[in-house]
């Protein structure tokens, strides 16, 4: 049903292969239990990923809009604006963003290295806001602005976390479970970093069609459960309203949210403990916003015996260029 579904939206071919699915072995022995890992880290757009699948869609689209301008916004590291950026290269396209400094920093790592570095280079027109409290609106304000100068702007929301950006996870997820299939794993759980909610909600979608006994862990990495619930829900909605198809009774929204303080893009304790963890058990590097709070708090809820018996599957995002925005000692 799913296939069949996505079939009816155009999508640029950035990924025409499915990215990995590989056992971390030496965490595994450490940890006593089975983690696997999809490396969304290793999308081929721009240092990797997990806005890669929701820019086919979206880029998609703004090609059929006939659009010369990529417009969206996020943090100063964002790695959404930095695909982004790198997509409007590779089409031809301006590209124009609002960035925040939401950790309110002045160090020059973070406002000129990593993501910020990425974005000179790929030529980005970038406009710094004291905050993107209503980035809807202030979207639209710089679309007519350049609407006014006579180009012709595509608006991509924050993370690319619409219905139709979110496609682009209900297809990993269509991808994922046919890997699980092959591989004949019965896992207990889906680990991933919940911030904009297009990934988790797509994914969620996805496996409640294709795997409905394998639930879906979003970590919160920006805000409590209790505010980050009804924008994955809602996402689920739309998303599942625009492929024409229902959603499952089954589907239940997990949310953990121990792990996100003391703000999105600040790092803490746990979040340094997991990267260093998949460093120097794995060889494998995550980022100190996303899959660093993420990673910890599947690591912590295998301690605390959170999850079903079998193996956890940990799905990871990317945000690799950030590592270089912070210094050593939040890392």
């Amino acid at each position: 049903m799913l296939t069949t579904a996505l079939q009816r939206f155009p999508r640029l071919d950035l990924l025409p292969f499915p990215t990995p699915l590989e056992r971390l072995e030496r965490l595994s022995r450490h940890m006593l239990r089975d983690i696997w890992i999809k490396r969304d880290d290793l999308t081929p757009l721009a240092m990797g990923g997990n806005k890669t699948r929701k820019l086919e869609y979206l880029g998609a689209d703004a090609l059929r809009a006939g659009a010369d301008t990529l417009v969206t916004a996020g943090a100063i590291q964002s790695n959404h604006v930095r695909q982004t950026a790198a997509l409007a290269a590779r089409l031809g396209m301006e590209c124009h963003a609002l960035l925040e400094n939401p950790i309110g920093t002045s160090e020059d790592c973070y406002l000129h290295n990593g993501n910020r570095l990425l974005l000179d280079l790929f030529g980005t027109q970038m406009e710094e806001v004291a905050a993107l409290d209503d980035p809807d609106t202030q979207l639209e304000g710089l679309a007519e602005r350049l609407r006014s100068q006579g180009k012709r702007p595509y608006v991509l929301p924050v993370g690319g976390s619409n219905a139709l950006g979110a496609l682009g996870y209900v297809r990993a997820g269509v991808e994922l479970a046919r890997q699980v299939h092959a591989l004949g794993e019965r896992f207990a759980a889906v680990v991933v970093a919940s911030g904009s909610a297009g990934t988790q909600a797509g994914l969620a979608l996805a496996l409640a069609h294709a795997m409905p006994e394998l639930p879906v862990i979003g970590v919160t990495v920006s805000r409590p459960k209790d505010t980050q619930l009804p924008r994955v829900q809602g996402l689920i909605e739309r998303c599942a309203a625009l492929l024409g198809v229902p959603v499952p009774d089954t589907l239940d929204v997990q949310l953990w949210d121990e792990y996100h303080g003391p703000c999105y893009g600040q790092p803490n304790e746990g979040t340094q403990a997991a990267l260093h963890k998949l460093a120097s058990c794995e060889g494998l590097l995550l980022d100190p916003v996303y899959t660093g709070k993420a990673m910890d708090g599947l690591l912590d809820g295998i301690a605390l015996s959170r999850f079903a018996p079998g193996p956890v599957l940990f799905i990871h995002t990317g945000g690799t260029p950030a590592l270089f925005a912070y210094p050593p000692a939040q890392l």
